[in-house]
């Protein structure tokens, strides 16, 4: 593992960053106060939203953090397709007694403003997902003493992140809660994502860059398993979703244990593009009728799921979650990282007991 990495987190545990309100700045602080390395989200932020954050964290404390965004998605054609869904979804509006979204709210995301902030007040690391950046960009960063990571679903997108001059690559495996970090929305590759391990050991054949492992990662022993598997360090989202410090609705965290919500599936129901969330009513519902349209469904639902969360209505949230939800834990998140490590070291002895014999 490089070590410009593995000198900013004592222990090999990265919290994921979550969008929509889950990776506050308590959360990442906390985890950045325990060793591990706290992230925020800027995703769906304003460039002066993700700023204000920044200057939260670094009032809460003096540990390395990273902040996430997200890559600029490319024109979609169909809006004829966004149209009917959004015919689809009249009932939930009226139901919810709200709104649609907007769909044409934005594309983007700020990215270039939220770039331009970020070189103007750099930060330790930035990570970026649906996508890779240009390598002025990576190259800008650098410069500002930046460590980049991008995120990868499969070897040729992680041989894209290596030649673009990302300085690692989160390898991300199809068990992972939330979206899929694809480069390209294909519909076509629906259901065929890789599992962590493989893409683990496929990666590592194909570049020279540090991995860190994310999917579906929720106890120190599995943590144990990557690393032996060739990552640098794991980066668990569902795990410090149900931490108190977590901005996740009351009600999303106990979804993640109740017996009422038994399995995850891959959907477009809620933003057009792969997540992976607990299989409830509007998932069941919507899901297989979604279009292939990422920000579009996204704006599209946005009131609905709102109003859905105020309501406490989980059966109309997206309920993200990796595949191992129900090993969550309601603790700390300082604690959870000292679990974590804990875990870890125990199956690193009991390994290496194993083999001396």
């Amino acid at each position: 593992m490089s070590s410009a990495l593995t000198d900013l987190l004592p222990h090999p545990i990265v919290q994921a960053p979550m969008a929509g309100g889950v990776s506050v700045p308590r959360l990442a602080a906390a985890v950045c106060e325990a060793g591990g390395l706290g992230f925020l989200a800027a995703g769906y932020k304003t460039a002066d939203g993700m700023y204000q954050e920044i200057k939260q964290l670094r009032g809460m404390t003096s540990r390395p953090f990273g902040v996430n965004l997200f890559m600029p998605q490319p024109e979609y054609a169909e809006t004829g397709a966004v149209e009917v869904y959004a015919h689809q979804l009249a009932g939930e509006a009226a139901w919810y007694e709200t709104e649609l979204g907007d769909p044409d709210s934005g594309r983007d995301d700020g990215y270039d403003a939220k770039l331009a902030v970020l070189l103007d007040n750099p930060v330790p690391v930035v990570s970026f997902h649906f996508g890779v950046p240009g390598r002025d960009a990576l190259e800008s960063l650098r410069r500002a003493g930046t460590f980049t990571l991008v995120t990868a679903t499969t070897a040729e997108e992680a041989i894209a992140v290596e030649r673009a001059g990302a300085d690692a690559v989160i390898v991300q495996g199809v068990e992972a809660g939330g979206h899929q970090g694809t480069h390209r929305d294909v519909p076509e590759n629906d259901g065929s994502g890789i599992g962590l391990l493989s893409l683990i050991a496929q990666v590592r054949e194909a570049v020279s860059l540090p991995l860190v492992a994310a999917g579906g990662l929720m106890r120190g022993s599995q943590v144990a398993a990557v690393l032996a598997a060739g990552a640098g360090a794991a980066q668990l989202g569902t795990a410090f979703l149900a931490t108190p410090e977590s901005g996740a609705a009351d009600v999303h965290k106990q979804a993640l244990t109740n017996p009422l919500f038994a399995r995850t599936e891959l959907t477009r129901a809620f933003s057009g593009r792969p997540a992976r969330g607990l299989v409830n009513r509007f998932l069941r519902e919507h899901g297989p009728y979604a279009p292939a349209a990422y920000p579009e469904v996204h704006h599209l639902t946005s009131p609905l799921r709102k109003a859905a969360a105020k309501a406490g209505d989980a059966q109309g949230m997206a309920l993200w979650a990796g595949q191992g939800h129900r090993m969550a834990r309601d603790l700390p998140a300082g604690q959870l990282v000292e679990v974590l490590a804990a875990e870890l070291d125990a199956a690193r002895t009991a390994l290496s007991e194993r083999g001396g014999r």
